[in-house]
């Protein structure tokens, strides 16, 4: 798939969705549940530096740990053992005290997603100075509008902008204002009430959270409401500059000329051609997110405390939703780059 990834993937955002990047996640949520754990006393000091030590020297076996996901349908018991293999007996039942598969993995997930919305955040915000730019320079420009696909009735480019610029403000500002709400630390242990940290859950809980920068929730295994939410955030993201490419597409054809794009994509059989190919990609990616998010939806439905099958294919469903609203962002920005409003008589 490398080159299909070269057109509608994001390097970037893959990288932060990686096995090594998930695997450091997982690290930091042990690490941070060993320190916690020695502040509320349920663990000695002796085995928080024990396991400290273990994790900044713990090199993974990764075909072990594959091996662990094919087995468990979850990568985490695996992880545990190796990480066990590398401490001295008497301090491996303090690693991972009180905690289940399911915290490690959400409070990763947080964690890589706290990274992925630094990224979201500065390509929109880029994005919307360029429209912003092309605004000033332009916006008092005649063009005629086009309703069902034919000639209104005259506008100005100030309009057509904004169409673009508004609702990727409004995207921004969601974002923005999910952070909080949605990236928060997961722990539950076995059966989500926090009854196997001895009375210390909720302590433990907030300690980390403090330490992973993360928010302080009530345990949400099986309640994926947040996640599905973000899912329609991503779909809405990618559909709005789905609409900007479309636009911008329509409005590069021949026949109507109210733009140029300098370095568009060549034909094996049509040498005159110069294709729109970052605005189509757009619109592809725009209509394959609002698919995946459909499926999403379906990840809400769990089985009493824990669901391994919806859980599943949450994981099947958001990394790709994430990776296409990346590229989408990264593919708008190019194409506005090559963007030039021609000058109409």
């Amino acid at each position: 798939m490398t080159l299909l990834s070269a057109l509608a993937g994001d390097p970037e955002i893959e990288a932060l969705l990686s096995d090594a990047a998930q695997l450091d996640a997982m690290l930091a949520f042990e690490r941070a549940l060993a320190e916690a754990s020695a502040e509320a006393g349920i663990v000695s000091e002796d085995a928080e530096t024990a396991i400290r030590s273990a994790l900044d020297g713990f090199q993974p076996d990764w075909a072990g740990l594959e091996a662990g996901m094919a087995q468990d349908g979850v990568v985490v018991p695996a992880l545990v053992k190796q990480l066990k293999s590398g401490l001295p007996e008497p301090h491996r039942a303090a690693l991972h005290k009180g905690a289940t598969s399911q915290d490690v993995t959400d409070t990763a997930l947080m964690l890589q997603l706290a990274k992925v919305f630094d990224v979201y955040e500065a390509r929109l915000t880029a994005l919307l100075d360029t429209l912003d730019a092309l605004a000033a320079e332009h916006g008092g420009k005649p063009l005629m509008a086009h309703t069902r696909m034919q000639v209104a009735l005259p506008t100005t480019w100030g309009a057509k902008l904004s169409s673009w610029s508004e609702p990727l403000k409004r995207q921004l500002r969601a974002l923005v204002s999910m952070r909080r709400p949605l990236l928060v630390v997961q722990l539950g242990g076995p059966v989500g009430d926090r009854g196997s940290f001895d009375g210390h859950g909720d302590a433990i809980a907030a300690a980390m959270a403090r330490k992973l920068d993360l928010g302080l929730a009530t345990p949400w295994q099986a309640t994926r409401d947040p996640i599905v939410a973000l899912g329609s955030l991503l779909a809405q993201i990618s559909g709005s500059l789905g609409k900007l490419g479309m636009d911008i597409a329509l409005l590069a054809q021949n026949e109507v000329g109210a733009v140029r794009l300098a370095g568009g994509g060549g034909s094996s059989a049509m040498a005159h051609k110069s294709n729109p190919i970052n605005a189509e990609v757009l619109v592809a990616l725009a209509r394959y997110n609002a698919g995946l998010s459909g499926t999403l939806n379906q990840a809400l439905v769990h089985e009493n405390e824990r669901s391994g099958a919806a859980w599943t294919l949450e994981w099947l469903t958001l990394p790709l939703m994430l990776v296409a609203t990346g590229a989408s962002l990264r593919l708008a920005t190019l194409l506005l780059g090559q963007l030039t409003i021609a000058v109409i008589d």
